[in-house]
């Protein structure tokens, strides 16, 4: 930390004296994202600052700022077309030169990105900074750009805080708009992004909060400076509105519950009202009476160690359903920036799939369908599982709804197979709600996914054998990775392998799930595979 200094800051230049016991406070001035972090929790915001060698950001969480990252560079594309705007990098320039440079090119008419603001203990650096002439006067619009489909609260005390320091530092901010990403727009194609955005004007919010963010530094400033990290227990706010990196540490330093009522599905508002209000941890302190059925039987397995599996139930639920019969399941990709002419943001792009086909006499085959050539799979995609799936028979799927949404949602980009298609939902039989209802284990942990179901009920059976990929989210990424340009042939032909070895085990796995829950055997000898 450097030593103390007798001023706050506004780009390099002191703006008033602070008391000396206050100066302390003054050394480090709080980035907008540890503002952000402080209005999430207080003492994320300590370990921020003392303790950040023990964050831990999840996949998702990282993937979060990369897609932050590719929206804010449509983002200059849109609102500079002319290439004309200056970028300020404070990584590569150094903060203290970047502030400096803000101030020179707010003297300027031209658009300026990622300008920078420093005042009352607070910096940030705003996405987009518009000259507007108004009264003959030159004052700036200010454009915050999220990667989000609406504008959400801390989006709001995000805005603030950017409009208190730009107009502490002297600005004139005229205005403050926040921008989103339109997940009704459709991507035209050649590289056209225009109508990706939408706009929403917070002035007058923004401008009416700056005694609010005036606290908020005064309050951040208060814990940062604290010797110890607040005594926060976790709770809502630990993935509210982001998944805190630090969640992993502070439930280590709790009590660890040996059955966490957190087992128990579908916590409705009365039973978490008692579970917080009387601070119970452990499933076996849950009354029964405050109870639905499925939740009783979720405890009630978890205490005995016995399993739950009413297998006659299973197959009388599965009897209409004959031979021959087929396992699908999909996976997808999905771009805040679309890359696919036809495709919105942020929707969900099936580029694999995996069909076991059982036939009457209990022969079982597969067909898969994997692109990764990089151009839209889609209609590839559509047409092929129509050929595997046949004509008749039912269509086994584990969670209907992600399958038949997807289905149908081609069917509004290929009109021609939309009949042949929407055929194809008709026939669909969810799983998921046969294993709910019919079956429960207790390394189940509460969860009916087929990842967890699997395992207990097929346990020669395991995602954790696989090579690579072991979830979606690994699909996903390593579908990216396939359509980089620098994914050598040999790593393309490994990932290739790995997808196609998972889409494939959640397809058999549905074949085994079928076979325990109707008492069939499966012959899965010399089943042959197609991949197209």
């Amino acid at each position: 930390m450097e030593p103390s200094v007798p001023s706050v800051f506004c780009n390099g230049h002191p703006v008033r004296k602070l008391p000396a016991n206050k100066r302390e406070a003054a050394v480090r001035a709080l980035s907008k994202s540890k503002l952000m972090a402080f209005r999430q929790c207080p003492k994320r915001l300590w370990l921020e600052i003392h303790r950040p060698e023990l964050r831990e950001d999840s996949f998702a969480t990282q993937a979060i700022f990369a897609v932050g990252h590719q929206v804010g560079d449509i983002a200059q594309r849109l609102y500079d077309p002319k290439g004309k705007g200056v970028v300020i990098d404070p990584q590569a320039e150094g903060f203290e030169a970047a502030f400096a440079r803000t101030q020179d090119l707010l003297k300027s008419n031209q658009a300026v990105f990622e300008a920078g603001f420093r005042a009352h203990g607070a910096l940030a650096f705003a996405d987009v900074m518009l000259p507007v002439k108004q009264g003959g006067k030159r004052t700036w619009r200010m454009v915050e750009v999220k990667s989000s489909t609406s504008v959400k609260d801390y989006h709001r005390d995000d805005a603030a805080v950017q409009a208190y320091l730009a107009r502490s530092c002297g600005v004139a901010l005229s205005a403050i708009a926040l921008a989103h990403i339109d997940s009704a727009w459709v991507y035209p194609g050649a590289d056209d992004y225009d109508g990706l955005l939408l706009e929403n004007d917070l002035t007058d919010e923004a401008f009416g909060r700056s005694d609010e963010v005036r606290g908020w530094i005064a309050e951040a400033h208060q814990i940062m400076a604290k010797k110890k990290a607040p005594a926060i227990n976790t709770g809502s706010q630990c993935t509210d509105p982001y998944e805190c990196g630090f969640l992993a540490y502070c439930r280590g330093l709790e009590p660890q519950a040996e059955q966490p009522v957190s087992w128990l599905p579908r916590i409705g508002k009365k039973l978490a009202a008692h579970i917080k209000s009387n601070g119970v941890i452990e499933l076996r302190d849950i009354p029964d009476a405050l109870l639905n059925e499925q939740q009783r039987r979720v405890k009630e397995v978890t205490l005995s160690g016995r399993t739950y599996f009413d297998q006659q139930a299973a197959e009388k639920v599965l009897a209409s359903h004959k031979l021959p019969a087929y396992f699908m399941d999909f996976e997808t990709i999905q771009f805040a920036v679309p890359i696919w002419k036809g495709t919105r943001p942020y929707q969900q792009i099936p580029f694999q799939f995996s069909v076991h086909r059982l036939s009457r006499t209990g022969k079982l085959e597969q067909q898969a369908f994997l692109d990764l050539s990089g151009k839209d799979p889609s209609k590839a995609f559509a047409e092929a599982l129509l050929a595997a799936c046949g004509e008749r028979g039912p269509i086994f799927v584990y969670n209907a709804g992600f399958e038949t949404a997807r289905v149908r949602e081609l069917t509004e980009r290929f009109p021609r197979l939309a009949k042949a298609l929407l055929a194809l939902n008709e026939r669909v039989v969810d799983l998921l709600p046969v294993a709910r209802e019919h079956y429960y284990h207790p390394s189940q942990q509460g969860s009916w996914s087929i990842k967890a179901v699997l395992p207990a009920l097929c346990p020669d059976l395991n995602y954790g054998d696989l090579d690579g990929v072991r979830d979606g989210g690994m699909a996903m990424a390593s579908f990216l990775e396939a359509l980089s340009p620098q994914a050598s042939a040999t790593r393309k032909a490994e990932i290739e392998r790995q997808l196609l070895n998972y889409c494939a085990l959640d397809t058999y796995a549905m074949v085994r799930l079928w076979s325990a829950f109707t008492g069939k055997a499966v012959n899965s000898h010399g089943q042959t595979l197609r991949h197209t």
